[in-house]
């Protein structure tokens, strides 16, 4: 099943599940269990066969926070820069979908609203983003004209926050050197088919990225949707992903709605390089949550032993 087709599913399944559960969905439905809906920190402890074991380096990693009023209040927002801070994390990176997903709101919160409280991240080696679907999908300007620069890049720019599109940063950690590649969204123009014909849907270009690393110094590989995995080679360390908000709904390990599959839906995966799925933090088409908490991940690479917690 196609990305697309796979999110069109995954759309008509949450809206089913969402008409089961309330029909005129307030804020009763987000709040099914305090405690099922409490956020947490996901900590992964990772040692890929191509990154170095005497390396040690935390990665705080933000996704999918589906700004609006009353599910991700700009309140919220800044608990999560709060608690993502006091991890102490020596990068963070975020990974898409920080506009909202869903249209049982009360309010859309505009982009530099909910950019100027994640200008409150902070980390020794900088914050890092890049975009998702839903941030060329709610762009509607961008999404007729078929190209642009949607609205939630420019309102994280003008924060000071970088965002890559099939771009590579090189970084230094104690003298070590790494490498971090944001991958452009693989279903950035799924909207624009409505207004007019598109070559294809995603703007991503893993080959052209991977390019860009100019020695052998390792790679993490940022890629909202996780379904690039099949195709990231050895080369890369590490691959972080969102989208997937783990299926928003998870039961015994499961979840009836799967957008990249079964397999690339949570948690860590061993590919030709080790991938870390989050759950993400907010919710796309329905406001429900049940079984896949909102979580922060945090991944220790250099670390011993895959332990999570």
């Amino acid at each position: 099943m196609t990305g697309q087709a796979s999110m069109i599913s995954r759309r008509h399944f949450l809206r089913s599940i969402g008409g089961l559960t309330a029909a005129g969905a307030s804020t009763g439905a987000y709040g099914l269990s305090e405690s099922v809906l409490q956020l947490r920190v996901t900590s992964y402890n990772l040692s890929p066969r191509q990154w170095p074991a005497d390396f040690p380096l935390k990665i705080a990693v933000v996704t999918d926070l589906h700004a609006c009023d009353p599910w991700m209040s700009l309140d919220r927002i800044g608990a999560i820069v709060e608690r993502t801070n006091a991890l102490q994390a020596d990068i963070v990176v975020m990974l898409g979908d920080y506009v909202a997903g869903l249209r049982h709101v009360t309010r859309f919160i505009p982009a530099r609203e909910w950019a100027t409280v994640l200008a409150g991240l902070k980390a020794p080696l900088g914050v890092h983003a890049i975009l998702g679907n839903h941030d060329y999908w709610e762009d509607k300007a961008v999404q007729r004209a078929g190209q642009g620069t949607p609205v939630a890049r420019r309102a994280l720019e003008a924060v000071g926050i970088p965002v890559y599109e099939n771009d590579v940063q090189r970084l230094i950690k104690d003298g070590r050197p790494f490498w971090l590649a944001g991958l452009g969204d693989q279903l950035a123009w799924a909207v624009a088919r409505r207004y007019r014909k598109v070559a294809r849907i995603g703007i991503d270009d893993l080959g052209a990225t991977l390019a860009k690393v100019t020695d052998d110094a390792p790679v993490i590989l940022l890629a909202h949707e996780p379904d690039i995995a099949r195709r990231v080679p050895s080369r890369v360390a590490l691959q972080l992903s969102g989208h997937t908000h783990g299926g928003q709904i998870r039961l015994l390990g499961w979840a009836p709605s799967a957008p990249s599959g079964q397999r690339l839906t949570y948690g860590h995966i061993r590919a030709k390089c080790d991938v870390v799925i989050s759950g993400g933090l907010g919710c796309s088409i329905m406001p429900v949550r049940l079984g896949v908490p909102p979580e922060i991940v945090q991944v220790t690479l250099g670390a011993k032993g895959p332990a999570v917690s």
